[in-house]
């Protein structure tokens, strides 16, 4: 008998993880061996604090929850000035990839859906990173500030929608097909072109599931492994471009993986009404300073990234 379409997908997440946990560990031993007394944020390879740590835990602890972590990442990233402008999406990817394989591997051990509809997604995701990678990755800062800004927008406002329950609250199919399973690959390839921008599939894909009338907790598996799937992919070109914060993405993913585990494992469930609209006020506030950013005359001027330094 042939492997379990489930447990065939989860084996190609292990070998894929270990594949970006070796390519990332090259990086580190790579810079590490450069031995600069003036890292840069991509080749910083020192252990992380553990305010890095400690943000990691909680990010991703909610993110575990549904509540997802890119838009409170970012927020921390602005409020404690710990990540440049123009390398935060491929610092929130490259942190967030163990945590969000941990949290795959454990809601689509416990949560039931369509096997097509979850590969087809997944599969789209990965292509919509793949391609978004390539192109956020050589942004300039003020391309990376105003994207990231009116995507935030978009995004406080579908969650806002979602609180305020104005969107169809789903039915009970784990699984979609026909013109539903095309849109809802259209829509993922999207989402995960938008993940490499440093917006959250989370919230969206969510909302976009129970559209297409499926079960809201089938979308946990579906957007946990479109993550899991991408972001190894989308991280991997970040870190080649060194387009990211070397120790704030270890810290995250430290901490992360751990918060992932106690949430996903031993809470499982909590009343998140308050948090949610909390992360809100917290991904408008991120959005506005992100956009004042951009369109700040006074803003110092940009360091050269290391593939154009001499």
């Amino acid at each position: 008998m042939g492997l379990h379409p489930i447990t065939a997908l989860m084996s190609a997440l292990g070998v894929l993880t270990a594949v970006y946990i070796a390519g990332w560990a090259r990086a580190v031993m790579a810079v590490r061996s450069l031995g600069s007394r003036e890292p840069l944020p991509a080749t910083d390879a020192r252990f992380p604090t553990p305010p890095m740590i400690g943000l990691g835990f909680v990010t991703n602890f909610f993110d575990a929850l549904g509540i997802g972590s890119f838009a409170t990442s970012t927020a921390a990233f602005k409020l404690f000035k710990m990540v440049p402008d123009r390398i935060i999406p491929g610092t929130l990817n490259a942190g967030h990839t163990l945590p969000t394989v941990a949290q795959a591997f454990i809601f689509t051990s416990i949560i039931p859906v369509d096997t097509v509809t979850l590969i087809s997604l997944i599969v789209a995701a990965v292509l919509g990173a793949w391609l978004g990678a390539g192109i956020v990755s050589g942004w300039p800062k003020r391309n990376v500030q105003m994207g990231m800004g009116f995507a935030l927008l978009g995004a406080a406002v579908l969650m806002l929608m979602t609180q305020l329950q104005l969107f169809p609250g789903g039915g009970d199919a784990l699984g979609v097909r026909g013109l539903k399973l095309v849109v809802a690959v259209v829509g993922n390839f999207i989402l995960g072109a938008l993940m490499t921008l440093g917006i959250g599939l989370y919230a969206p894909c969510m909302i976009m599931i129970s559209l297409l009338g499926m079960n809201p907790t089938a979308a946990f598996p579906i957007m946990m492994n479109s993550c899991a799937f991408l972001m190894p992919v989308g991280s991997l070109r970040f870190i080649r471009e060194q387009s990211y914060s070397l120790r704030v993405a270890l810290g995250l993913a430290i901490g992360g993986v751990v918060g992932s585990i106690v949430a996903g494992v031993f809470v499982k469930s909590l009343d998140l009404n308050t948090v949610r609209w909390l992360v809100i006020v917290v991904v408008l506030y991120t959005a506005a300073t992100m956009l004042m950013s951009a369109f700040s005359k006074d803003e110092e001027p940009e360091a050269a990234s290391p593939r154009n330094r001499a």
